[in-house]
């Protein structure tokens, strides 16, 4: 959406941004739809109701996929459309979620030897 679309801002617009930005993120975890039910203690059927704007989010739905995820609620609300800048966003998720995968690792790698 550019600078001349923002009257076209509306529900649906928001629900897409919701819904686009809960698949990034499952993907990029690497979450099903009912791995993500689970960590969040939401319903498989309202996390599908999510990812297909079926149903909106409360602060409350959002706070707990933020902290499944380890994402600001901002994140959420994030354009598909992001400028080749904006991009940092992405690639700090990724370096974020690519530091705990080696820091665990790690950590259970030190473990297991000490045994």
């Amino acid at each position: 959406m550019n600078q001349g679309d923002k009257h076209h801002i509306d529900e649906k617009y928001v629900h897409t941004l919701v819904s686009n930005n809960v698949k990034r993120l499952r993907a990029i975890h690497n979450l099903s739809q009912l791995a993500l039910s689970q960590k969040t203690g939401l319903t498989h059927n309202f996390i599908n109701d999510i990812e297909h704007c079926k149903k909106g989010v409360s602060a409350k739905t959002l706070a707990k996929l933020s902290k499944a995820f380890d994402v600001e609620p901002y994140q959420f609300f994030l354009p598909k459309d992001l400028l080749a800048n904006d991009m940092m966003v992405y690639v700090k998720d990724f370096n974020d979620s690519l530091q705990k995968v080696v820091a665990e690792l790690t950590e259970h790698y030190i473990y297991e030897k000490k045994k």
